[in-house]
């Protein structure tokens, strides 16, 4: 196994090789996700609502297997991931489209021999399927293996009476899932230090899916695994932290205009007007503190036992959830103070349970500020787009519904892309606290970096990740395509006319 790059400090930055090295590009300096579902493609609420609750039936079992949807169903990253980008992995690498799951630890990729693995993507990209065989740096990874035994302690890993080699498998609520072993191989990135930048690899254990099953199996929304940002050891990001070639930190932003998209680092975004709140501890996923909710600024009248953590109770940060869900104490004082507050400005209506409002200007000059309020004074403040959504129009008047939902009968609460969108969030997993600030992020982002005298600087990381995006190397292709055409084409006419 090759070694890394000598010389090459500690760094904040790391940003994972997305651009193709033949075609001669320059490597971005972040994962430039792109958006399945963009927001000028209106959905219906309710389809939205059942998206979330497939998504939900994977994770929220882990908190204790008490909660009950109306609706049973499954975590299916086909069907409701938002943001997916891509990873080199090998030698000599070769591309997979992944979906970005902070929910999730492990990065897991369909491989050659998988059973039900989907071989098309309505998503429009080409489906890819790992080969150990065919990379020349590929080992599977042993029961004995320290990695497996990190797997082991937080229930991502087992171990085969067959062969001694350390597996895994993913069960989903509806029966869907998916099996494999691990392989440990070489992820190619790009660092950053100061000025200077660098390519670079490291070993890193992942996923082979040789089984899938369900929902997984279905091609509309397929990519070819998870790349899973959770805390625990077989994460990449922990592993990476590891091996010294990151800190234990990566932040996203997540544009939320009608393209969606956004950039997510694999080190920390900074900006002046970060807030940061603690993590609570000994959590499978990434639980706040949530105190208080203010409007207008006023504290609402809500018990605070209703936000208290436990192991079925809490708010939950997830970029994979649409929308925002409320716990069911919260979520009536809620929409009754947004209701009093616009009551003399708009038309409230029910629509299929949910509070609605016919509006016919601007929501920003009527709707009121809401805070949520963290534990370490933290305030996350919520502007109308981010607790609305337009649903449609009667006659000249729009039809905007609370995009925050009520969990029924349960104390959790989970923030979702409707919250999270236009804000940096920085997930500090060696500080355990998260950080977060309104952003517009169709900006470039500046990304703090070690030097190798143990100096801050900090590099512009959006500028730099255009010449990776997805578009850009897809458009590139076809321009460089139509010229090879063209060149072909006159030679054939230049033979024709001339010789």
């Amino acid at each position: 196994m090759p070694a890394l790059a000598a010389g090459i400090p500690a760094v904040a930055l790391v940003a994972i090789f997305l651009a193709h090295s033949a075609l001669g590009y320059g490597f971005p300096a972040a994962l430039t996700l792109e958006r399945a579902f963009p927001l000028s493609h209106r959905v219906e609420l309710d389809e939205l609502k059942a998206r979330d609750r497939v998504r939900h039936g994977r994770f929220l079992q882990s908190l204790g297997g008490v909660v009950d949807f109306p609706v049973e169903g499954t975590y299916d990253p086909f069907r409701v991931g938002l943001y997916f980008t891509r990873v080199l992995l090998g030698s000599p690498p070769k591309e997979f489209y992944v979906q970005i799951d902070t929910g999730s630890d492990v990065l897991w990729v369909s491989c050659s021999s998988c059973n039900g693995c989907p071989q098309s993507s309505g998503l429009r990209i080409p489906l890819n399927f790992f080969d150990p065989g065919s990379s020349t740096t590929a080992r599977l990874i042993s029961c004995s293996d320290q990695k497996c035994s990190l797997g082991v302690q937080s229930s991502d890993a087992g171990c085969s009476s067959q062969g001694n080699q350390c597996i895994y498998t993913f069960q989903y609520g509806d029966g869907s899932g998916t099996s494999g072993y691990y392989v440990s191989d070489l992820l190619s990135f790009y660092t950053v230090t100061g000025s200077s930048t660098s390519n670079s690899s490291a070993s890193i254990a992942f996923g082979c899916s040789i089984s899938q099953t369900g929902d997984l199996t279905k091609s509309d929304r397929a990519v070819d695994g998870i790349f899973g940002f959770g805390q625990q050891d077989m994460s990449v990001i922990s592993q990476l932290s590891s091996q010294g070639i990151t800190p234990k930190v990566f932040s996203h932003c997540l544009k939320g205009d009608a393209g969606g998209g956004g950039v997510l680092v694999l080190g920390e975004i900074v900006h002046d007007d970060i807030v940061y709140s603690p993590l609570v501890p000994s959590q499978p996923h990434y639980n706040l503190n949530l105190q208080s909710i203010s409007v207008n600024g006023k504290v609402l009248s809500i018990d605070s036992e209703v936000f208290a953590t436990s192991t079925s109770r809490g708010t939950i940060v997830d970029s994979g959830t649409t929308l925002a869900y409320l716990a069911e104490g919260a979520y009536d004082p809620f929409v009754s103070a947004i209701t009093e507050a616009v009551s003399q400005s708009v038309h409230p209506m029910l629509s299929k349970g949910t509070q609605c409002y016919l509006i016919t200007s601007s929501v920003d000059g009527i709707f009121p500020t809401v805070s949520l309020n963290f534990a370490g004074g933290a305030s996350m403040n919520l502007k109308p787009e981010d607790y609305l959504l337009q649903q449609n129009s009667i006659g000249d008047a729009a039809v905007w519904c609370i995009g925050f939902q009520k969990i029924q009968g349960q104390g959790i609460t989970i923030l979702g892309d409707l919250v999270l969108k236009d804000k940096i969030f920085v997930y500090d997993l060696a500080g355990q606290r998260i950080g977060w600030a309104n952003y517009d992020c169709s900006m470039s982002v500046n990304v703090s970096t070690t030097t190798s005298t143990g100096k801050s600087e900090f590099v512009n990381a959006g500028q730099l990740s255009e010449s990776g995006s997805i578009r850009t190397v897809f458009y590139d292709k076809l321009i460089l395509s139509c010229i090879v055409t063209l060149l072909i084409h006159l030679s054939v006419l230049y033979t024709s006319l001339f010789l």
